[in-house]
């Protein structure tokens, strides 16, 4: 019988990771095909020393309801725990602890993309070129708009938003204000000549892109919703790779189809993998299945920090990324 601690996995990592874990750990890995239950968080917490999920997995008060669980920590393969009650876990007294900085390139990066394929209707293009229905260059064929010296406002600015804002200033010479419920040391924002407004409403109506990038979770649930979708400019764009739940999807859909805005780049979804219909009958939406940090080099760094949480906890010190 092996003395390791019993660490259950919900779904395949990169190979690399899943080689030192396994070296270290008595390592159960489940099929993400088929998601785990609270029932079956339950049960897993009174078998396994440690649970690692992925933001896919919801785990509820429900899942927590038991005495004296096995599991001392659940260390999250993500930045965001908004799909974990924290407060559920604290009371059971279970650990929970996540992964920042390692994705806040990749993130950001993928931000841009949709900002540009949003504003020059790449997805609308690449559509027609497989159906076989381009028929050569015109003059006013998918015309679309130009970034560079237009408006970015940034809601959320912490690590991720911040690369946005290096990205799109020095990329594309764009003028950044953003919304933080704190305030930021000008330090920090002098890098990107970047202003905080002071509300929310402030944002949308200055801005030609909105780019989301602040927590899910109750607190922000519906933060831009019709009456937020009503201030943005009429050919602004709407860009989403925090969590899904911030968004009130029906509003936006109907801003979408009615070109109250001019577009949206979403990279998440409320409720995913479940995603409105809505949504694929509007050609100004570009849509991504969750990509923010699908590369092969961010994915395996977030690996190795759900390790090295992990690694502190079973030593006995404090893990540096715990987040309950």
């Amino acid at each position: 019988m092996s003395n390791k601690p019993k660490v259950l996995v919900t779904c395949r990592w990169p190979s690399a990771v899943e080689k030192r874990l396994v070296e270290n750990y008595d390592v159960t890995m489940c099929d993400a095909r088929v998601p785990i239950s609270q029932s079956g968080f339950r049960e897993a917490f009174s078998r396994f020393d440690a649970i690692l999920p992925t933001v896919t997995d919801k785990i509820t008060d429900e899942a927590f309801q038991l005495s004296n669980p096995t599991t001392k920590i659940v260390g999250n393969f993500g930045v965001g725990y908004s799909h974990i009650n924290t407060d559920a876990a604290k009371a059971a007294n279970i650990m929970v602890t996540n992964t920042p900085d390692v994705l806040s390139d990749c993130t950001a990066d993928l931000t841009l993309t949709l900002m540009l394929m949003a504003a020059r209707r790449a997805g609308e293009g690449e559509r027609e070129l497989r159906q076989g229905q381009w028929r050569g260059w015109q003059p006013t064929h998918l015309l679309g708009t130009r970034m560079t010296g237009k408006t970015l406002g940034i809601i959320g600015f912490g690590r991720i938003g911040q690369e946005v804002a290096k990205r799109a200033h020095y990329g594309f010479g764009m003028k950044v204000v953003f919304y933080n419920r704190s305030a930021i040391n000008p330090e920090i924002t002098i890098k990107t000549n970047a202003m905080q407004v002071s509300s929310v409403d402030e944002l949308l109506k200055r801005s030609d892109f909105v780019s989301l990038h602040c927590p899910g979770g109750d607190g922000n649930k519906h933060m831009i919703g019709r009456e937020q979708l009503e201030l943005m400019k009429n050919d602004a764009f709407l860009i989403n790779t925090a969590r899904g739940e911030v968004i009130d999807e029906p509003a936006l859909v109907d801003a979408l189809k009615s070109n109250k805005i001019a577009g949206a780049g979403l990279d998440v979804f409320d409720g995913e993998p479940n995603i409105s219909k809505e949504f694929f009958d509007c050609e100004n939406a570009v849509l991504l299945p969750h990509l923010g940090s699908a590369t092969r080099e961010t994915r395996e760094a977030m690996g190795f920090r759900v390790l090295d949480n992990l690694s502190d906890f079973f030593a006995g010190r404090e893990p540096k990324d715990r987040v309950a």
